[in-house]
């Protein structure tokens, strides 16, 4: 994540808005991103509706047995619609922003 931070203006020139999701508390993804210098929105969620609702799930694979996400990427438009999705079951695999960055250049302009 400290990759996108750096090339947050690559993104913002191509009106792409970064959003990352964690299952921690509001209080500890406060910390994290205070901690990491993270300025780029980032949303708490607990009670794991949203990586449920993104079927990216990793069940009991937290702490003390704890649902977590893996990692997954989703650019989504204006709309709401998905135009492109990254799933690994690999929990160490991480897109480079270098990547998305190529995919977002590919799609018709309206879509980001």
């Amino acid at each position: 994540m400290r990759s996108f931070e750096q090339d947050l203006p690559e993104f913002a020139a191509r009106g792409t808005r970064i959003v990352a999701i964690s299952v921690d508390s509001r209080e500890e993804t406060q910390r994290l991103c205070q901690q990491r210098g993270y300025t780029f929105t980032f949303l708490s969620d607990p009670r794991g509706e949203t990586i449920r609702a993104y079927g990216v799930t990793h069940e009991h694979g937290g702490e003390g047995g704890r649902d977590i996400a893996r990692p997954a990427e989703f650019l989504v438009d204006p709309a709401g619609v998905i135009r492109w999705e990254n799933l690994t079951e690999n929990l160490l695999a991480r897109l480079r922003p270098e990547m998305a960055l190529r995919v977002i250049d590919g799609l018709p302009a309206a879509s980001h």
